[in-house]
């Protein structure tokens, strides 16, 4: 009977042995469920860290590419934009700094990731703003660059006004020269004219010839005047004819007639007293004769004037000099009115 017993209770013992085994292996697969819960909520939340780390290396990608673009701008301006270059290096480098402390800190420190990302917008906020006064250097390099622009059109503006002034002056020239030639002919012409008429009195102390672009017509006294007289001699006036019917042919010329005397002192009657007054008598007395035999000569164009002794031809030590400064010239000029309008 007592085996029986005996083993009546060592198969409870083993039935009760084995319900607690059941209830740890319970009580640890639910610890194991938790645990794996927890594992993968951790994983899941490593997935997301590396996400948002992957999205901040991106926007460091960003950064650096924006960095590069304006440090390439930079090195076409001046100092001052070479020096912010600098600047941006420096804050480069600042901003490597923090993305290195970043990845350290990424195993979940949310806090400090909360700082880092703080400062990362401070670093963002002062590279915008040293940006937005490389735009403002960089608008102030453009505005001096089209006033420049500006002040070289006008400059080459001048410059064509200037070259087509010159072409004009130049053109200017060539017509005045051309014109002052025409005048030169003219007179050579003239004296070729006067010579040719006046031949016949050439032996009797009359003399054509050109000097500084005029012609002088001078006849010694004695073909025109007596000693201390200022009538004019018959033979005078024969060339005084002459020289006037010529003179109604050459319209553009001005003439002057001057009077000169040697240095003998002229003791004149009441009304001419002096080598003054017989000058002036005796180029006044040509002066009627051709506008007598040369009435289309205008009388406007026709002055008369007497210098005495003192513009002798040579000087009066012989009677010889003294004859050839005993004179009247008739000087013609061509009129230069043409010319002037030309130059002005």
């Amino acid at each position: 009977m007592r085996r029986p017993i005996v083993f009546l209770a060592l198969a409870a013992m083993s039935i009760m042995a084995s319900s607690c085994m059941l209830g740890k292996y319970e009580e640890l697969e639910h610890k194991h469920q938790i645990l794996r819960r927890d594992y993968n909520t951790k994983v899941s939340e490593y997935a997301d860290l590396t996400e948002e780390h992957a999205e901040q290396l991106r926007v460091n990608q960003s950064l650096n590419s924006r960095i590069a673009e304006l440090t390439d701008k930079q090195t076409s301006y001046t100092d001052t934009i070479e020096a912010l270059r600098q600047q941006m290096a420096n804050l480069q480098l600042g901003f490597d700094t923090v993305v290195e402390n970043f990845n350290q800190q990424l195993t979940g420190q949310t806090r400090d990731l909360n700082r880092t990302n703080n400062l990362l917008a401070a670093r963002t906020k002062e590279l915008n703003e040293k940006e937005a006064a490389f735009r403002t250097k960089e608008a102030t390099f453009q505005a001096k660059e089209a006033t420049f622009q500006l002040k070289e059109e006008t400059f080459r503006e001048e410059e064509r006004k200037l070259k087509e002034k010159q072409a004009e002056l130049e053109k200017q020239e060539a017509a005045t020269r051309k014109a002052l030639e025409a005048k030169e002919k003219e007179l050579e012409n003239l004296r070729t004219s006067l010579n040719n008429a006046l031949v016949g009195f050439a032996d009797k102390g009359l003399n054509v010839e050109t000097r500084e672009g005029k012609v002088y017509v001078s006849m010694e006294s004695k073909l025109l005047f007596s000693s201390g007289s200022w009538s004019v001699s018959k033979e005078g006036v024969e060339a005084i004819k002459t020289l006037a019917k010529v003179l109604e042919q050459s319209t553009d010329l001005n003439i002057m007639v001057e009077g000169h005397t040697d240095n003998a002192v002229f003791k004149g009657s009441s009304s001419v007293k002096d080598n003054w007054d017989l000058s002036v008598m005796r180029a006044t007395a040509i002066v009627k004769l051709l506008l007598k035999h040369g009435p289309s000569i205008d009388p406007a164009r026709i002055e008369a004037c007497g210098h005495a002794e003192f513009a002798p031809k040579v000087p009066n030590d012989t009677p010889a000099h003294k004859a050839l400064n005993r004179r009247t010239e008739i000087i013609l000029t061509p009129k230069m009115t043409d010319i002037l309008k030309m130059i002005e």
